[in-house]
Parts: structure tokens; sequence; C-alpha cells
């Protein structure tokens, strides 16, 4: 198989960032987008584009049979799904499939396992991958799970089985709000995902997140690109990830690594994956779920591996044999992601919609920003509201926190609310510094915050007021010019150094 043509059934800076990487690699690409995207990055640098029509993500990036229509009217051999919308949805995968056009990414079944978390775990403990004690049998009654809560003992959680994002997620500290808890899950999880079923498992005390990137190829090689700590989160969803992870000594990376890659053969995988695991305080770890897509925070393993993991779905998807082998794989110095929001911090981190009327990245060596935004461009209610992603890397996380405080002091984006004088907040807290973090960490030093950013950025204002300053010079000179008709500024043009009038 050769890959020709992909489409990137997807948006913003993900959909930018899988257009280069096919680009790079002699692909040609096709951009799909909704009627308010079509000014968008991803839609100007494509090779090809297709409108999607109405905005609403149901009718447009949702819409399986439209795009499966477009693949196949445009002549696409191929279809990169990136992160979120169709990219775990393994009817999509199975009608890509079913038409011939291959689904970079595992196979349906593998999806479909995967995204059934008490089928995973149970997998999993099969396989001898650590798994949080819990419960995930059939009995779904409430009386049942109550009985089955009380023998795990508490605190507890109460987790959605088919659920994501921290929907349909309760924890339960006591006996007392155990059925209220499971009652309250059930009904989340049925309006979010149209099943109750539910799950309970042990809740650990002072847990991090920390996952493992896995590439698997289609002659059952499998390795892994070490970790990545993601346990810095507002509403269950990541916000700050780094990598390498400040916990992790010798040891415990090459018990998870291993952990990471039986994970990953248990269910055969294929393309690019991560092994999501919890750890306790006393630094055990336990299977939490597998993500068979892309990450948002994929670009940390990138800049401390040297691997380019785009393109290694394009190579595995195109029927190519790792090369890559795992003692030959390295970490080097430190990198931080920063997800940058439209949204208020101060305000429960509601999104934020605007026009967005000046956009600036900061620029500088090691500084990568992922973004698939524009000055000019309208944030809608229609999507996530996830602007950028700012990376940088640097010798030791000490020198790679001081640079992206640096850099996001810097990074200028005007119209919307934004997270960004949040994030410095938390990357310059004392134990964020120490490295003393859990997914408590927002709730725990934040709860409360407020910015103490009142009013426009401090760049706004300094472009205000060299506006202004240059605004007052030029009226005195037309002025002077018109007063006077011997002035030597009759005689000259309009430019002058600094200012033009």
């Amino acid at each position: 198989m050769m890959l020709t043509k992909v489409l990137v059934a997807n948006r913003g800076e993900i959909a930018v960032r899988i257009i280069r990487a096919c680009q790079e690699m002699g692909i040609n690409t096709v951009a799909v987008y909704s009627e308010v995207d079509k000014e968008a990055p991803h839609v100007q640098i494509a090779d090809e584009t297709i409108n999607l029509g109405d905005p609403t993500p149901i009718a447009s990036y949702l819409n399986i049979p439209k795009i499966i229509e477009s693949a196949q009217k445009i002549g696409a051999d191929a279809i990169h799904p990136g992160y979120g919308f169709l990219a775990e949805n393994p009817d999509f995968a199975q009608s890509c499939e079913d038409v011939g056009i291959k689904f970079i990414g595992p196979n349906p079944k593998v999806i479909s396992l995967m995204g059934d978390k008490i089928a995973a775990k149970k997998t999993m403990k099969n396989a001898g991958v650590p798994v949080i004690p819990g419960y995930s049998g059939e009995k779904q009654d409430i009386s049942s799970l109550v009985k089955e809560g009380k023998k795990i003992g508490f605190p507890l959680l109460v987790k959605a089985a088919a659920g994501g994002g921290g929907k349909g997620m309760r924890i339960a500290h006591s006996e007392d709000i155990l059925e209220e808890s499971i009652e309250s899950a059930k009904r989340e999880s049925k309006s979010a995902f149209g099943n109750d079923t539910v799950f309970l498992e042990k809740y650990l005390e002072k847990p991090r997140h920390i996952e493992f990137q896995i590439l698997g190829d289609e002659y059952g090689n499998v390795i892994h690109l070490f970790e990545r700590e993601c346990s810095i989160q507002r509403r269950h969803q990541k916000i700050i990830e780094e990598s390498p992870s400040p916990v992790m000594d010798v040891k415990l990376r090459k018990k998870m690594g291993e952990a990471a890659i039986k994970a990953a053969e248990a269910v055969g995988y294929t393309n690019a994956g991560t092994v999501e695991f919890m750890v306790d305080g006393d630094l055990n770890f336990y299977f939490m779920e597998m993500n068979t897509r892309l990450q948002v925070e994929h670009p940390v393993t990138e800049l401390t591996t040297g691997i380019d993991l785009a393109k290694w779905q394009l190579k595995i998807a195109d029927g190519k044999e790792l090369s890559i082998k795992q003692n030959q794989i390295m970490q080097r110095g430190h990198a931080i992601e920063c997800r940058i929001y439209a949204e208020d911090p101060a305000n429960g981190f509601l999104p934020s919609v605007g026009t967005l009327q000046k956009v600036e990245p900061p620029r500088g060596p090691n500084i990568r920003d992922d973004s698939g935004i524009y000055t000019g461009m309208k944030i809608t209610p229609y999507y996530d509201p996830m602007l950028s992603k700012l990376i940088v890397n640097a010798e030791n996380r000490d020198e790679c926190i001081n640079k992206i405080i640096w850099a996001l002091s810097r990074y200028v984006i005007l119209g919307v609310k934004t997270n960004i004088s949040f994030l410095i907040k938390v990357l310059d807290h004392m134990e964020f510094r120490k490295g003393n973090i859990t997914t408590h960490f927002i709730d725990n030093y934040f709860k409360d915050w407020i910015s103490s950013k009142k009013g426009l950025p401090i760049e706004a204002i300094i472009a205000l007021s060299v506006y202004d300053s240059i605004h007052s010079r030029t009226e005195e000179v037309v002025r002077y010019k018109e007063s006077d008709p011997h002035s030597p500024w009759k005689h000259v043009g309009r430019w002058r150094m600094g200012v033009e009038i």
C-alpha cells in the first residue's frame, strides 16, 4: 500500500498538525470544514478542501455518512481522525473499512473494546496488568451496587462505563452518600452517553495521572516512548502536561513501560495510542484506560524523544514496520505543554466566545506553538474552547518551567478571555515547582482563584500606548504642514522613521 491522499476529519490545531506531517511526507491532503471554519488555518494550508456546511458538530465533523462520501468523492485512500469528534468511534472506523478507506488508527474491535471501560479493565486484569480494586459486574441495580461498594471501602469512585471528561463520575467519601452518588452518576451517564452502566473502584489518595505513549505496527511489534505527567487538571480535563514525570525513577519507569506494552499486546494494538495509569502516594500504579488515538499532549513526547508521532501514524497505516527498537529510545531534557483555552478561570472555567482581535504567539528557540487560530477568527460555542497548545523544552525541569512562564507571559490573545494568567500562576506555584502534584492540585490550591490581571493584558496596554503616541505625533505633523506653507514637510513624502503620516 502507498498512501497518496489523506482526508483529515478534524479541525483546529490537530488538523494543521496532521496536514503538515502529510505534506512533509509527500502525501496530498484534504481538509473538511464547517461554514464557521472556512477561513481556518487547516483549510488554508490543505491541498484540497470540502465544505461540510452546517457548523453544528452532528451535521459536520460528526457526520459519518457525509465524511465517508466526501472521502470517496475526492479519492482519498485514508482518513486521519485527529482526536476528539470521531477519533474513538468504532462505527466510524468500521465505515472506513467497509468502503476500503484506511482508518489511521487501531481497528474497530480494539476501539470498541477499549471504549468499554469495564471490558477494558477485565482484559487488562487477565493480561496481568495491575488494576484498581473495584466492581465491574453485570448487576447494575442500586442495591447490588451499594452492597459491592461497601465491600470495596471508602472513599469510592463511581464512574460511567462509557464515560469520559469527568461525566458520570462521582466520589463517595462515606456510606451515607453512596446510594445518592450512584443514582446521580447513572442519570448523568444515561444523558451523556445513552448508557447508565457504572463501575466502582477504590478512590486513591494523592493520585497522579501518568500515561505511557505506545506505538504498535501490523506485524506485532510494540514499543513505548516513556511517560507523560498529566495530573494538573480542571474538571477532570488536563491543562498542563510534562515529560518526564517528576515522580518517576528508573525502576518505576521500567515497570510501567512493560505494563503498557503488555496492555497493548493483549489487544493486538496497532498505530499510536496511550495507556493511562493512576499512581498513588506510595507509587503503586494501576491501569485506568487506553486512549486509542493520538493525544493532545503528544508534543512533549516528541520533544523529549525526537520521534515524530504523527508521521509514524502515517507510516504504520501505510503498512510500514517499526524500525525503532525499545533500547534505542532515549529521553532528553524536559518538556512542558500548556493548553490555552478560551475560558474564564475566575468563573468556573466557563467558555468564552467572541472575535480574536489580535493573536501573537511567543517566538524563540525550543518554543512550539501548535495553533489553529488567527486574528479575526470567531470563537463560537459549537466546538471545544481550546485555542492552541504552547510547548517548550529545556535541559531540565526548572529551566523548562521558567521558560514556559516567560513564553506564556508573551502570548497575546485579545478578544476573548483565556486561561493564560491562570496557567502562569499554577506553573509558578511552589508545590508545582517541587513536583508535589496530584489530580487534586487545582482544587487544593486554586479553588477560590481570582485572576490578578484586571482589564487588558499588559501587552495590549503597551500596544495601545504606542499607537496613541504615533497617532498624536501624526496629528502634530499634519497640523504643522497645514499651518506653514514653507515647511520642509510640504516637499517630502509621507514616510518617517517610526511613523507614517
